[in-house]
Formats: structure tokens, sequence, C-alpha cells
């Protein structure tokens, strides 16, 4: 165990081994990033639309940070989280905080109460970095209002107007830069990052990420997909805080030495714009965001030579999507299938439009090994259908405060169990068959069901709740809230029951769009709610979307409620 309280639970000598083969570098992010600004101090490390943040610029803003955090009391092993929409911001605190030992934990704007009490909770943060508000709520009064249950977190920072008892990011950027005598040695094997992910859990999860695992594994994966490292602009369509979105610092800046290319969020038009103007040659997106931007026309009218390829991850991306995109990018099409849990596989240009549409790719060990297992967690023979089992220099070294979840999908050797079905083909190539794994992906977002169902059974009246996905042609998936009541009890329409969701803290990108009464839900064997023939009797159902809610009766009886959130 370090100084930050995290174990690694991929064997020593197997890490060791990745440093002695040279995948790993073996160095703190924060040194690697200093490398490049030795060699290319006048290069643009972040660019948006009016600014370029060139290194050695970065360089200077990251030191005045570190000094401040430094002269707050941050230490080796603090977590520092924050919550910001996407600039050199997320940069320069992820740098400040590698240069001094400390771990970055950040999330994307639109979490809920109830996700960042537990997030912040969780990874026991002594400093939090908000933005003044939010689309939804005022972020400084949210966490005022937290912190008498968040005994660790001492320190807060707006990105904004003096507040008191905050101090403001503009004032600790004018701090005078840290010396680098004055840094502490980092052992590149200490955690750098906590990811987030939502996975399958009630809650959102923090899984911890090393220096090495970082750059060595992340890094790694980016190197691949383009060899010629210094060149790389790679434009993020998501927000930096997801886990889609870690590879910009640590692996452009700190790996790379290339460029990253922000947009302060999503927009069709201001994404077409920036192809434009920003000159992207990688544009990292989920399906959803691709395929509004492909069915833009505003996107056959701009020069977009500068592409080399489109990485599509954070959800499965139809055959349809897959040949529109080649089409209207005029570039190469990346398929990735990855996890923050640790798990990378991918398609690269060399692939065949037959293969990117139906495989995931050839796994590559110097990123991240893959193999298939029964349910007994024994290999399988190659062709055949079983678990998919993930490790290699990206695995991370732990989740975050949850051994429970260490001892769900982690063995002794340091094997990631996805949860996922697959199979590795005779070609070498992994083909995904299905999911063990009970999430809904909604536009390339991961929904927890067991969140909504838990809030929706605190209803006084609701004797049990479940999710179900609807297929969806936009989105990919919908999600359906079928409900049991007690006897007798009034059943809410969709939009007051989903102001009831709002209301317990749910927030509203993960609200139902479809609510289903039922008597009596099917339960399997186990006497467990059989979630496959509640999906087999929802495919039955036409379910339409309108602005005005409307009630409809399905073949077996139950009351549905549709509507537009």
């Amino acid at each position: 165990m370090n100084h930050s309280g995290i174990l690694d639970l991929v064997p020593a000598e197997i890490r060791n081994q990745w440093i002695q083969e040279g995948i790993y570098p073996n160095k703190s992010l924060y040194e690697l990033f200093c490398e490049h600004v030795q060699q290319n101090p006048a290069k643009p490390a972040v660019i948006s639309f009016g600014q370029t943040i060139i290194y050695a610029e970065l360089q200077h803003k990251v030191c005045c940070l570190a000094a401040s955090f430094r002269a707050l009391g941050v230490v080796a092993g603090d977590v520092i989280a924050y919550q910001l929409s996407n600039s050199w911001y997320h940069c320069a605190i992820d740098l400040a905080a590698a240069a001094l030992g400390a771990i970055v934990a950040p999330f994307p704007p639109g979490r809920g109460r109830l996700d960042i009490q537990s997030l912040l909770s969780r990874c026991d943060a002594r400093v939090i970095i908000v933005e003044q508000t939010s689309v939804d709520m005022g972020c400084c009064e949210l966490i005022e209002s937290l912190r008498t249950a968040l005994l660790s977190l001492r320190i807060l920072i707006v990105d904004g107007e003096s507040r008191d008892g905050w101090h403001t990011m503009n004032a600790l950027l004018q701090s005078e830069p840290i010396q680098s005598s004055q840094l502490p040695t980092v052992d590149p094997n200490s955690p750098a990052r906590f990811l987030i992910s939502s996975g399958t859990e009630s809650d959102p999860k923090w899984i911890a990420y090393s220096h090495n695992a970082l750059a060595g594994g992340r890094g790694r994966f980016l190197q691949r997909i383009h060899p010629d490292r210094s060149t790389f602009r790679g434009l993020y369509l998501m927000p930096l805080g997801t886990a889609f979105g870690s590879t910009a610092t640590f692996g452009i800046l700190s790996w790379l030495g290339g460029s990253v290319l922000v947009l302060r969020q999503f927009d069709v038009s201001a994404a077409i714009r920036a192809i434009a103007e920003l000159k992207p040659t990688h544009i990292f997106g989920v399906p959803t965001m691709l395929q509004r931007i492909v069915a833009d026309p505003a996107l056959a009218e701009i020069d977009t030579s500068s592409l080399i390829a489109i990485v599509s991850g954070g959800a499965k991306i139809d055959e349809a999507s897959i040949r529109r995109c080649t089409e209207a990018f005029g570039c190469g099409f990346i398929s990735l299938y990855g996890s923050a849990d640790g798990v990378n596989c991918h398609t690269t240009l060399e692939d065949n439009l037959e293969t990117i549409v139906h495989k995931i790719g050839r796994p590559n060990p110097e990123v991240c090994s893959i193999k298939i297992v029964d349910d007994q967690k024994q290999e399988v023979t190659p062709g055949c259908t079983g678990e998919i089992v993930a490790r290699g220099p990206i695995t991370p070294m732990q989740y975050v405060n949850n051994p429970d979840l260490d001892a769900l999908y982690r063995d002794k050797d340091g094997w990631v169990y996805t949860g996922d079905l697959g199979l590795i083909d005779s070609d070498g190539y992994l083909v995904l068959t299905g999911r063990k794994k009970d999430i809904i992906i909604r536009g390339g977002v991961n929904i927890s069901p067991a969140q909504i169902e838990n809030i929706a059974a605190s209803h006084p009246a609701v004797v049990s709740a479940v999710c179900i996905p609807v297929a969806d042609e936009d989105l990919g998936q919908r999600i359906c809230l079928c409900l049991v009541m007690q006897d007798g009890a009034e059943r809410p329409s969709l939009s007051q029951f989903t102001r009831y969701l709002q209301k317990q803290g749910l927030e509203k990108n993960k609200l139902p769009e479809y609510l289903r009464y039922f008597r009596q839900l099917p339960l399997g064997p186990a006497g467990k709610i059989d979630k496959k023939q509640l999906t087999v009797e929802l495919e039955s159902v036409q379910f339409k979307h309108s602005p005005d809610n409307m009630n409809m009766r399905s073949l077996s009886g139950g009351l549905i409620n549709a509507g537009t959130q």
C-alpha cells in the first residue's frame, strides 16, 4: 500500500516486467510533460476557439497552480476532485496534481446531488473545484450543503467570482510558480487519477490509475492509432472528466507531445466549425454525437482533409452509422471497445470496413491482453463464446474504497472480469456477442438501472420497480420504468413520477422516458425479476414519443405512460 492508501491488485512482478520491456516509461506524468516542454516549448498544447496555450505557457500555469495547491496544504496522496466544462483548466489541474504526487478525480458536469455526494465521499477528496453555476444548480451552494457529510473536504475552489470560504482559480493561477527543486519525487507506480464509471452498481464508482498505466497504457493506445506521436491533434467531443476523455492530458500531452483540441461543451455546429478551423487529426466521440454531426448538411460544406480517423467509443455503434461516418468525414474509422475498468481493444486503419462493422479488433498485449473464460473462469477454446477478461499495461490499480467490487471483478493475478460476452475468432479478432452486465446505454452514456430502481422503490406507494431498455434509432436505448403499486394506490403519470425522481436527487439525464404499471412482475426460477421476459413483452408494445403524455394499453394489460422529457 502506498501513501494514498491505494492497493495495486496487479502483481508487482508483472508491473516490473512492463517496465523492463520498455512499455512503461517509469517516470511521472509531469516529468514526461516537461520533456515535451523542453523539446517543443512553442508547440500548441491546448487549443480552443480563440485561444491557444503553448507548452511553455501551460507549464508556467501548472507551476503557479502547483505552488498554490502546496500553499493550501495539498501533499502527495491527497485527492483533488473537480467538475468543470472542457478547457485548458483540466490539463493544468491534472499536471499540477501529478507534479505534487496528488491524485485528480474529475467528474463531468451534470451529476446530481446524490452522485456528487457519493463520489466525493468515496474518494475522500480534500479539494473540490467547481464552476460557479451549472445548468441546473448552483454548484457552490450544493457543495456547501454537503460539507458536513464530507469529513475530508477542506479546500473549496471556484472558477468564477470570489465567494466567502472559497478560493478562486484566477487567484491560484496568479501565484509565483513553484521551482522544480521544491517538487517531491513521485513514484510512477503511485496513483495519479481516479477514473469514473457508473457500471452496474447503484452508485458511480472510482477506479485508480497509476502514472505508468495512464502513460504506458492509455497513452500507448493513442500511439498505436497514430505512431507519428507529436503530430496528434485530438478533438474531444465528450467531457474530459469522463473515462473516455481521460487520455487528453496524460495521453496526448504527457505521452505523445501532441495537441488537445476542446469544445466547452458538445454542440453540432460548434463541432463542425472546430473541424474546419482547428484542423484535428482525430475526433473522439460517442455514437450519438457522431450520428448528429453526420446528419447536419453543414458538414459537407467544410474541409475535412486534416482528419485521419474518427474514434468511436462509449457504446456499440451500428453498421449504418459507421458507413455514414466514413463517407461524410472522408477519413478512417476506429471502433473502440474500452472501459474505465481497464479494458481496451479497437480496430485500426488497416482493417477493412467489413471488419470494422463486425469485429472489435485484435487485442494488443502492449496495451491490454484479452482472454475468454467460462463460468468456472477457465479459458475456453478459440472460437467459443465466454466472458471477456482483460489485463495489461492499461489495467488500473483497484476500485477506490470498494473492496466488494475488487472481489467481484478482479482476481489475484490482476485480471479484470468485464461481464461482457465475446469470442476470439480464427483471425485473432475479438467479437462481441452480448453483455452480462445489466446497464442501459443511452446516447453513449452508461446508466445504472439499479440507481433509478432504488429511488423509484422509495416512493411510498411503490411495491417494486425495475428498468428495462427500449430500443431507439437515435439514442440506441431509452428507459422504461416498470412499477408494481400497492393495491388501490393512485398511479402517477410519467411526468408526475419523474418529478418525484428528480426531487429525490436523480439527475435529469437519467430519467426514464416510459412508465409501465404491472399487477405483478414476472419472476425467474430463483425468485428474481425476469428482465428477459419483461424485455420480450415490451418489444410487443408500440412505444411512441410525444410532447404530451399518452396512455396506452399493452397486450398484457399494463398501463404505459409515454412522453418526452
